[in-house]
């Protein structure tokens, strides 16, 4: 073999070296890279669980801390009789009174306004629509947040009005011994009626009308050989209750209890009050009782929405501290809560705060029991609204609207 021969054969051997120094300065490179792409990732993930331990810290901090103090965004003034009640409705105020009612954004500016006269105006809702009807007299209206959609001129006293979640209510009227029960359609045109006889099937206490409007409920009160006895009958006014007798597709007999309220929190579910018992009722078609929740103390409020259900009892001596039992609905307690505050109101609030007031003091608790906020106010307290986030409120006062961040 010649030398060209040899040196060719060593120039293969260089390159193959060579070769294989490049593909291993490219494995370097890539492990180099995938430790480099570790280490970042490594550090944006520390970086993001201090910030969410941080979040978390400001979370707990303010669901545990108590506010006393808060600052005014925007304050409103206005005028009002001294009847007038107020409620939230659609996001924006409801003002009403004994000579008509006003519809507001939360800077008082008119929506819309219905004049009327009622010696007992009375409120319901479903969603989107309420009904102002004059409990005792013969007048109601049927409106929604455009303003008036239907008016009824009933002929006999009304005793109690439920409307749906389209417009569509429910009257109860009651004339010499005989209760009437009359369904109407938004506009006030007749869509059924029919007599309850009170010799028969005992006084009306209560009705209740589902989202749908095709169950009704009636708690109804007989009593005999000197004891009461409440039962409540559900109507089906769909397919399935014209296959029954007078569409009733369910009935329950309570002895010695008397149940003088009712109200669909949903199109399925129904709460009935008692004196000695809070029941509720699920069902599409045929409700059924689902839970009952015994009241072994003296009651002072009941308070409820579509998620839970309060219950207030005296307690300590002299009655001088509030008790707070709170259930879902599957009666299960959440919340066992004392408090020492004499108070003319109680409620969940939109975000499912409780919210305590009188005339002039607030207080506002988690479902945790934790108290959020407490403040004595100098003008008169008529009511209170939760907003977007869990520090801003609404108050309304005497004669102002305040818009506020708790602080």
């Amino acid at each position: 073999m010649s030398v060209e021969e040899d040196n060719g054969k060593i120039n293969i051997k260089e390159k193959k070296k060579k070769f294989h120094m490049i593909e291993n300065d490219e494995q370097e490179l890539e492990q180099k890279i995938r430790k480099h792409r570790m280490r970042n990732l490594r550090k944006t993930l520390i970086i993001l669980g201090i910030l969410c331990a941080i979040l978390f810290g400001l979370y707990i901090f303010f669901e545990m801390k108590t506010f006393t103090d808060y600052r005014v965004v925007r304050e409103t003034e206005r005028s009002d009789t001294a009847a007038t009640k107020f409620e939230n409705f659609q996001g924006n105020i409801l003002k009403y009174s004994n000579d008509g009612a006003f519809y507001t954004d939360l800077t008082d500016h008119m929506i819309w306004n219905q004049t009327y006269e009622m010696q007992n105006p009375m409120l319901d809702t479903c969603e989107e629509y309420m009904t102002i009807y004059d409990k005792g007299g013969t007048n109601l209206y049927i409106l929604d947040k455009t303003g008036l959609q239907g008016n009824i001129k009933t002929t006999m006293p009304i005793f109690q009005v439920c409307v749906a979640s389209q417009g569509t209510v429910a009257v109860l009227m009651e004339s010499e011994g005989v209760s009437h029960l009359q369904m109407y359609d938004k506009s006030g045109t007749l869509l059924a009626s029919g007599e309850l006889h009170q010799e028969n099937s005992g006084y009306p206490l209560a009705i209740a009308l589902s989202f749908d409007a095709k169950k009704l409920a009636v708690s109804m009160l007989a009593i005999s050989e000197g004891k009461a006895e409440t039962t409540i009958a559900f109507y089906n006014f769909g397919s399935v209750g014209q296959n029954e007798i007078d569409n009733i597709v369910a009935s329950y007999i309570y002895k010695d209890q008397i149940f003088p309220e009712l109200e669909f929190l949903s199109n399925n579910r129904m709460i009935a009050l008692g004196d000695s018992e809070i029941v509720s009722y699920e069902g599409t078609q045929k409700p059924k009782l689902v839970q009952t929740i015994e009241l072994k103390k003296e009651i002072k409020s009941v308070f409820y929405n579509e998620e839970y259900i309060g219950i207030v009892s005296n307690k300590g001596e002299n009655n001088s501290t509030r008790h707070i039992e709170v259930y879902d609905w599957k009666g299960k307690s959440i919340l066992s809560k004392n408090v020492k505050m004499d108070y003319t109101n109680i409620e969940f609030l939109e975000n499912n705060e409780i919210c305590i007031t009188n005339d002039t003091e607030c207080r506002i608790y988690s479902l945790y029991g934790v108290e959020r906020f407490h403040y004595t106010f100098e003008k008169e307290l008529y009511k209170v609204f939760s907003g977007v986030t869990q520090m801003d409120y609404t108050f309304i006062l005497d004669g102002t609207t305040e818009k506020v961040k708790i602080k």
